[in-house]
């Protein structure tokens, strides 16, 4: 895929959020318990993979996964400072850096379809029984498994972010320009991703830890287990 077909995706997948974010901010009640589902999944996963937010080697990375990626994390900022300026990142970036954040938005849209749908069905007031029932009645196994395919491609994104040469230096050079340009939030977005990936030993093994559980967390909801989050 070219950085043409690229911007195209990225603009798509941001009218997407757009549409169904104002949608939300019509209904106070859904908004709420669209909420209350983000802050339930935020902490849910923060206990399902405790050990890489204790250990120093993948603590920041794990921070920077489960609250900017895939937890419970206002995105809402940065995405508007994509919408204004999609066609000068289309010029400015290099290829790998506009696929992550390709990526990154199609995740995130993907993510708020599922939520809204569990908080249509949940309210803002839920315990785990209620939040599994959801789970399996309003949202589909092929799209949980589409979600953690996106989980993984960013990943991968990241992953490969780190190799490209004199890309933390470009990044840097990059602070002042982005504030001027009002999208600091985007710029400390890619840096922290850049950031702490970088510092990590086998940040490709940390990706795979990561989604490994999650896909076994999901096999074990859909089929009733009991103790569907016991992963390890």
């Amino acid at each position: 895929m070219n950085k043409d077909k690229l911007a195209a995706e990225l603009e798509q997948h941001l009218r997407q959020l757009a549409a169904g974010r104002a949608l939300a901010r019509r209904d106070p009640a859904l908004q709420a318990a669209r909420t209350a589902v983000k802050r339930y999944q935020s902490a849910r996963l923060a206990a399902t993979h405790p050990d890489l937010l204790a250990a120093p080697d993948t603590r920041d990375a794990a921070a920077f996964f489960l609250n900017d990626i895939y937890g419970a994390h206002d995105l809402e900022r940065r995405e508007a400072d994509l919408e204004r300026i999609v066609p000068s990142l289309q010029r400015l970036l290099p290829y790998e850096s506009l696929h992550t954040i390709t990526g990154a938005i199609a995740l995130d849209a993907l993510t708020e379809q599922l939520d809204t749908a569990m908080a249509r069905v949940l309210g803002a007031e839920f315990d785990e029984g209620a939040y599994l029932l959801a789970y399996r009645s309003a949202t589909a196994p092929e799209e949980r498994a589409r979600q953690l395919d996106l989980v993984q491609q960013l990943g991968d994104s990241l992953c490969a972010l780190v190799r490209i040469p004199l890309l933390s230096l470009t990044l840097s050079v990059m602070r002042g320009p982005a504030k001027l340009a009002g999208v600091t939030d985007l710029h400390q977005f890619l840096e922290r991703g850049f950031t702490t990936f970088k510092k990590m030993k086998k940040p490709a093994q940390f990706v795979e830890t990561i989604v490994g559980r999650e896909r076994r967390a999901m096999g074990h909801i859909y089929s009733g287990r009991r103790e569907p989050f016991d992963v390890f």
